[in-house]
């Protein structure tokens, strides 16, 4: 391939850090998920936490020890309205989230709430219109759009670099323990809940939205300990004929685990692999192969990976936006179609059938 061409085809993927990055955040749970991914993506970016709250406030304390966090609030109301807070990230369990985002939003702080951003398409309207009518800014932590290798895909095909898409396949095969969560091993909505809803969101960020979604959902014969789906499979239809196959088996204690996925176009196909909490290789960051006929492969190694890395991706995208006064890409608003997506998905797992995603936008 001539020296033009790699560089037409050189993806963007790095997260973009805007403006708005002096805005103070404030955290409202503590639980593994923010030790493990907000706080050190924030803090390997230079971001400024002012004040944490968590149920437990041994654990808040020590959060706060751990990254020099200055304020330990007692209640969530002490934390929206703590000075130097401007921006509420919540990380809480979806039944509490729209209790927290009435406080913020009175508060007239913006948000960024934790996914699956509601357990039903009304509870989200809700919380949308109220932050709406407040002015504030919300948006979903729906993180893996800005995993390196979605990121560098979505950039390359919006460069043409495979043509018109005609067909993606997703597909993770691993073993994940749910029982350190007791709430979410009780759920009987799991896995689409939440876990493929990063995959339908992403797929969202790089093809839009589809037409049509056909699912089935099922448990491993020998799961006890766990209540909901943790092996599915959806197909999403466009209206241009595009399909994308999602296949998710969380019961696999088999090793060599997978996550990977395919676009395959007019012009080449893109080939990814996404690291994550199944990959053997802890170091490996995520990697992509881009072919087109007549031409070698081009390989692509990232130095990043979904969790820490990629957690920078919507808060940073929320401050700009909040500085600039744009929407976020991940607002409120844009979700309501990924949770279309979503209970589309158990919908038509339960009525057998597949279900225009309209519908469910306008149920």
């Amino acid at each position: 391939m001539s020296d033009m061409a790699n560089d037409r085809f050189q993806p963007a993927w790095r997260i973009p850090l805007g403006q708005g990055r002096d805005l103070g955040i404030g955290i409202v749970g503590c639980g593994g998920i923010v030790e493990q991914g907000h706080l050190p993506a924030y803090r390997g970016a230079g971001l400024r936490v002012m004040a944490v709250y968590d149920i437990d406030m041994d654990r808040a304390r020590a959060v706060a020890d751990d990254f020099e966090i200055p304020y330990v609030a007692e209640t969530p109301e002490a934390l929206v309205d703590a000075d130097g807070v401007d921006i509420v990230d919540i990380a809480v369990p979806p039944r509490v989230q729209p209790g927290t985002v009435a406080l913020a939003v009175s508060a007239g702080r913006h948000l960024l709430c934790q996914k699956p951003f509601a357990l039903a398409m009304d509870e989200a309207r809700q919380m949308v219109a109220a932050a709406e009518g407040a002015g504030v800014r919300l948006a979903v932590n729906q993180q893996m759009r800005w995993t390196a290798a979605i990121a560098a895909s979505r950039d390359l095909i919006e460069k043409g670099a495979v043509g018109r898409v005609t067909a993606a396949q997703l597909q993770v095969s691993g073993f994940a323990d749910w029982t350190p969560w007791p709430w979410l091993a009780a759920s009987p909505r799991l896995e689409v809940l939440y876990h493929s809803i990063h995959y339908l969101d992403s797929v969202r960020s790089v093809l839009g939205d589809p037409e049509w979604i056909t699912s089935t959902h099922g448990r491993d014969p020998g799961q006890t300990a766990v209540e909901g789906e943790t092996m599915t499979t959806t197909v999403l239809e466009y209206r241009d004929g595009l399909q994308v196959l999602i296949t998710m088996n969380h019961a696999d204690e088999h090793g060599a685990s997978m996550n990977t996925y395919r676009f395959s176009g007019t012009e080449g196909a893109i080939n990814g692999t996404i690291a994550d909490e199944y990959d053997a290789v802890p170091d490996r960051g995520d990697a992509l192969v881009l072919r087109r006929p007549g031409s070698p492969p081009l390989t692509y190694d990232f130095d990043r990976r979904w969790l820490p890395d990629a957690f920078l991706g919507p808060m940073s995208d929320l401050m700009d936006a909040v500085a600039t006064g744009r929407e976020p890409r991940t607002s409120g608003r844009d979700n309501l179609r990924t949770l279309a997506l979503v209970f589309g998905s158990y919908r038509s797992a339960e009525e057998r059938q597949s279900i225009r995603v309209a519908d469910v936008m306008a149920g």
